[in-house]
């Protein structure tokens, strides 16, 4: 069946290449002319068939692109869908033109590109010229509508030479170039205010030559100060932006107060310097040539040539060194002042004190500096007064050392009405004569119990130290330095009881020596009271041992026990042996006692 099929359609071809003449509807177009003969009609034609747009579409590769892209009038919705042949026919001769259309009635809206305002009365070949066409291979073509750019420029000259945008839409409409009616000048870094949206925009827009053609300048104006484009009136004589003191609406208007950067001048205002009027400073005058310059070289420190000396030249000219331009009021760190100048020169603690502290209102105010207490209130309350004068503190402190450091010596204590003696001369200071937080001086007391407490009330009875009188007993030397004379009691001192301390009898102390209780006229007189019992009850009468019997003050020692008084008078040998060879000790209980009562004394009790 294949091989049928290509023996037919070879028969075909030669049937109509032997009868062309025959069955050729006629010449094809000038353009279409290389395309003539038999064996070249099936590149526009299926075989068999009509003409088919993919095949124009191989060739006119240009429309394949424009359609590709979305672009241009066969890309449109009405176009793209029709056959070629349609509008584009052919066989009718050399000399046919098959681009035919109505021009005047073209939709030329379907392009993509609207004819709006002038465009719509131009004739087509005024756009449409080989000129305007970038494609080289296009641009040889006679008659062609394709290859035209949408961008104005590639139609119009550029006026602004690229020193503007290449949208010319931006600014201009389709219905003229000029006025440029799309152009706001808002948008613009230079915006028009006042009388400036009155003024010609030639003005400031100049007419020149630029490359040889008209050229008027929209970009690169200097804006910055109007002095760019007006004459300076003031001869360049005041510095600055002109817009501090002027506005757009009258050059005569002033508004530069407050506005006006007076640190462009050699005068800066600072603190109240900035709300003062500035013809307060400055004379009033119609001249711009004179207008604030007559306080040039005008000095910022040297205030006395605008301001009165309230001082009458007492601290010199230079105001600065003390005021501040806040206000005359307000002042500086004054520490720099040298107060020698003054009739109080600082000395000592002085020379550290806030000057605010003394003075509390104006520098300038005298002072009352006769006596210390004129600033300083009297921390005493009135203890020193004599005849209702209190003396001045300097009589105790010094400027050098303040307050905290009195004058007063341990040899002028001893000239009042308390000397210092003993234990009291090493006493600090404050333990005395600190009381609630408080120095305090005076009516302090002289007796012992002003100070201290009396251990001792209600213990021991107040024959022996009337009147709370502890100087019967104590010496300021040392509270343990006790003098009593223990032979007015019931109970005088003897033997080894004289170098016993007081407390060791009348006085029961814990581990951290604090009293527990303390005894005197109740204390038993009794040894066993005081001292261990260490021979239990072997020499017990009537239940009570009677130490003296054997012992005496002075030492433990028996002096006073007699052995011949004994059951066992010691004779011979016997009195020249030792007492423990005979008595021995016997531990009973838990307990160990030495054996002085011998039950039998027979000499093989001893003797073995």
């Amino acid at each position: 069946m294949k091989n049928l099929t290509s023996y037919l359609s070879l028969i075909f071809v030669l049937f109509v290449t032997l009868s062309y003449g025959q069955i050729s509807p006629g010449d094809l177009s000038q353009s279409h002319a290389h395309l003539e003969g038999m064996s070249n009609c099936t590149k526009c034609h299926e075989l068999g068939a009509k003409v088919l747009s993919s095949k124009c579409l191989e060739c006119h590769d240009e429309i394949q692109s424009l359609i590709r892209q979305k672009k241009g009038y066969h890309a449109s919705s009405q176009v793209i869908n029709q056959d070629c042949f349609k509008c584009h026919s052919d066989h009718h001769g050399r000399k046919f033109d098959m681009i035919r259309f109505d021009q005047q009635a073209f939709n030329h809206n379907q392009t993509g590109y609207n004819l709006e305002g002038k465009h719509k009365t131009i004739d087509c070949k005024s756009c449409h010229v080989a000129d305007k066409i970038n494609d080289p291979k296009i641009k040889k073509r006679k008659n062609t509508f394709l290859g035209l750019d949408q961008q104005c420029l590639s139609c119009h000259d550029d006026f602004h030479q690229k020193t503007l945008s290449n949208d010319c839409n931006l600014c201009h409409g389709m219905d003229a170039f000029r006025p440029a009616s799309k152009f706001d000048h808002t948008t613009a870094d230079f915006k028009l205010e006042g009388k400036h949206k009155l003024v010609d925009c030639v003005k400031c827009h100049n007419l020149t030559k630029k490359n040889g053609k008209d050229f008027q300048q929209f970009s690169n104006i200097p804006s910055s100060d109007c002095k760019s484009c007006h004459k300076d009136p003031h001869n360049m004589q005041i510095n600055g932006l002109c817009s501090q003191c002027h506005t757009e609406q009258s050059f005569s208007l002033f508004i530069g107060k407050g506005r006006f950067n007076h640190n462009t001048a050699d005068f800066k205002l600072k603190g109240s310097h900035k709300k003062v009027d500035c013809f307060s400073c400055h004379s009033k005058t119609s001249n711009p040539t004179l207008v604030f310059q007559d306080q040039i070289n005008k000095k910022e420190n040297d205030c006395s040539s605008c301001h009165a000396d309230n001082h009458n030249g007492k601290y010199g000219n230079e105001c600065v060194k003390c005021h501040q331009e806040s206000s005359f009021l307000a002042l500086k760190p004054m520490k720099f002042f040298n107060h020698s100048v003054t009739d109080y020169p600082l000395e000592g603690k002085h020379l550290d004190v806030d000057c605010k502290k003394c003075h509390t209102e104006r520098f300038s105010k005298p002072i009352a500096f006769n006596a210390c207490s004129s600033c300083h209130q009297d921390y005493h309350r009135g203890e020193f007064k004599k005849n209702g004068l209190s003396p001045d503190c300097k009589t105790c402190h010094s400027l050098e050392n303040g307050f905290d450091y009195s004058l007063f010596t341990i040899e002028k204590h001893q000239e009042t009405t308390f000397p210092l003696e003993g234990a009291h001369t090493a006493t600090p200071c404050f333990a005395c004569h600190v009381s609630e937080k408080r120095w305090t001086f005076k009516n302090l007391g002289s007796a012992c119990i002003d100070c201290h407490k009396d251990i001792h009330q209600g213990f021991i009875n107040k024959k022996y130290y009337p009147d709370n009188d502890c100087k019967t007993c104590h010496e300021n030397e040392a509270w343990s330095m006790v003098k009593f004379d223990h032979q007015k009691t019931k109970w005088p001192l003897e033997g080894k009881h004289l170098e016993v301390a007081c407390k060791d009898c009348h006085f029961e102390t814990s581990k951290n020596s604090t009293i527990k209780k303390q005894t005197f006229s109740s204390l038993d007189s009794k040894c066993a009271s005081c001292h261990e019992n260490i021979h239990d009850k072997q020499f017990a009468i009537n239940g009570v041992t009677d130490c003296k019997r054997c012992h005496s003050p002075n030492s433990w020692f028996p002096n006073n026990f007699n052995h011949n008084n004994t059951a066992f008078p010691l004779e011979g040998r016997h009195a020249e042996i030792a007492c423990s060879k005979c008595h021995k000790p016997e531990t009973k209980n838990g307990k160990t006692k030495v054996i002085y009562k011998i039950k039998q004394f027979k000499c093989i009790d001893c003797h073995s």
